[in-house]
């Protein structure tokens, strides 16, 4: 019995380890690596063929985003995942193939009039439906034998609509062994879905640590939060517009917006509309009804219970094609649109950008977390204008913050979610950044004596002997120079250091002269942005 750490090694997303057990070589999880990546992953020890199965802990293409890869590789072996994972993947890798056509038909185009080689998709839709095919859908806490010496039990991890932490069982050779891998723990008193679960025992477990060295802020009172901003903007004449991702988060601002509607918190715009504008968000909120049974709360389905959709009201309008997605503009009516990619930088939600940030009365209201290098980044640091679709738009309307609910437990969660997991020998710390991986697994340590390792890349571990047989280090990914050898380049990277520089040693600054400089950097970018 062994275990190779591949991905998500002092890094948030890619999570995948790789067993050996029982004469089975299997994955759990195999996701997509998102933003930068630092280190070098190790490569799987075998070919796609030859992994026997596959197990997933909940949806995000961080965990399940490779798995399309894996089938055009070769792989046919099951999938095995809860009935709601099963379907939410149904969807979203349907949607993540569509992007890597997109963009490799994007990037042929202009590597066809620079006379270079055509991109090739990193898998088609042929490849993501081949290994929707291959899910295998359990119910939470029903025992699954996979093969003989191999048992998992799903355990839900209040993360994600049917995301789960995977109970694995090893019998081999008469030597049993217990791990335990957490998925992503979930935040508590998340609206619809359930709190974490925990687990009662396990001989090793292998642990997220995302928010492995924060906690998180108190959370806002969301209900009078958002309708303060509704009836404010709506008052003035204006749209409200919502960059959400298109799973998870969309149907949170539905749980709240259909309680503002029941509470009657917004006076003379009783029967405002509503639009979700996103062909992904539509699907997952129509799997979401489905797996209620299965996934919601208590509060939720005491919603339900009483016939009541919690994610559903009066009022609310789903576009699914183009057409209806550009008629939203024909409706006059103060209204919220609710759009995909909640970070801005794709999808329906730039058009909607484009005929409403110029417009004062509006108000552009942000919630979820927006990634450096992003449109949506840019837009709540201040930007004066942006460019889309090949046009500058002026920013007149006002722009909205609101923490997002985190779907992540903090530190004190993680510790609460380890402390509950008796006879465990050694925690395995994964899916974090470095600091929080190394603050965590040193959390462990000194609150509560526990063997702690945070591997990186290709470090493997011996389930029988308990020892680490290969402590990997880490493998630094170099970054291509761009320069050619140019000396103008060479100086505008030079000035980029001094700036970052000048931004790092700007903390202690007052707080006009910092806004000022931001507004500053807003200008160059907006003047020079191609």
């Amino acid at each position: 019995m062994k275990m190779i750490f591949i991905g998500a090694t002092h890094e948030v997303t890619g999570s995948c380890t790789y067993l050996e057990a029982c004469g089975k070589k299997f994955l759990v999880d195999f996701g997509m690596q998102q933003g930068e990546d630092k280190f070098e992953n190790a490569q799987i020890p075998v070919s796609p063929a030859e992994i026997d199965f596959v197990l997933l802990t909940h949806a995000h293409i961080d965990h399940s985003g490779l798995i399309p890869l894996l089938f055009a590789g070769g792989f046919r072996g099951e999938i095995h995942s809860t009935v709601a994972t099963a379907n939410l993947c149904s969807v979203m890798l349907r949607d993540s193939a569509h992007i890597q056509e997109f963009e490799a038909e994007w990037k042929s185009r202009k590597a066809k009039r620079r006379g270079e080689d055509e991109y090739e998709p990193l898998y088609t839709m042929d490849d993501a439906i081949g290994a929707i095919e291959l899910f295998i859908p359990h119910e939470y806490e029903n025992p699954v034998e996979i093969s003989k010496g191999i048992s998992v039990r799903f355990r839900d991890a209040g993360h994600l609509l049917g995301s789960s932490s995977i109970i694995l069982t090893l019998i081999e050779n008469n030597e049993k062994r217990t791990i335990a891998f957490s998925g992503d723990i979930g935040n508590t008193n998340q609206p619809l879905i359930r709190d974490p679960q925990y687990i009662e025992k396990a001989d090793y477990v292998v642990m997220e640590s995302t928010y492995g060295n924060r906690v998180h802020e108190r959370p806002t009172d969301y209900v009078t939060a958002l309708a303060e901003i509704l009836q404010k903007t709506f008052d003035r004449g204006g749209n409200v517009i919502i960059p959400s991702f298109a799973v998870g988060r969309t149907q949170e601002m539905l749980y709240f917006i259909r309680q503002i509607k029941a509470d009657n918190l917004i006076s003379g715009h009783d029967d405002f509309p509503v639009y979700v504008d996103s062909p992904l968000a539509i699907e997952a909120t129509d799997i979401f009804i489905n797996n209620r049974e299965s996934c919601y709360d208590e509060e939720a389905l005491s919603f339900v219970r009483q016939g009541i959709n919690p994610i559903s009201f009066e009022g609310l309008m789903r576009t699914v094609s183009s057409d209806e997605s550009r008629a939203i503009n024909n409706d006059m009516r103060p209204k919220v649109i609710i759009s995909a990619s909640g970070m801005c930088d794709a999808g329906r939600i730039k058009h909607h950008l484009k005929h409403n940030l110029w417009v004062p009365q509006n108000t552009i209201l942000f919630v979820g977390y927006q990634a450096r290098n992003t449109l949506g980044r840019s837009i709540v640091e201040g930007a004066k204008k942006v460019k889309l679709f090949g046009e500058t738009i002026h920013i007149s309307a006002e722009i909205k913050q609101l923490p997002g609910v985190s779907g992540h437990a903090d530190v004190n969660g993680l510790m609460n979610w380890a402390k509950a997991v008796e006879g465990v020998k050694k925690y395995f710390i994964v899916h974090g950044d470095a600091d929080s991986v190394d603050s965590f697994a040193q959390c462990l340590r000194d609150k509560m004596g526990i063997n702690s390792y945070a591997p990186y890349s290709g470090a493997e571990f011996d389930l029988i002997s308990g020892e680490i047989t290969v402590d990997a280090e880490p493998v630094t990914i170099e970054r291509k120079s761009h320069n050619n050898g140019n000396i103008y380049y060479s100086d505008l990277i030079s000035a980029a250091d001094r700036l970052s520089h000048l931004i790092n040693q700007s903390s202690g600054r007052a707080n006009a002269d910092m806004r000022k400089l931001t507004e500053a950097i807003n200008r160059l970018c907006e003047d020079w942005e191609i």
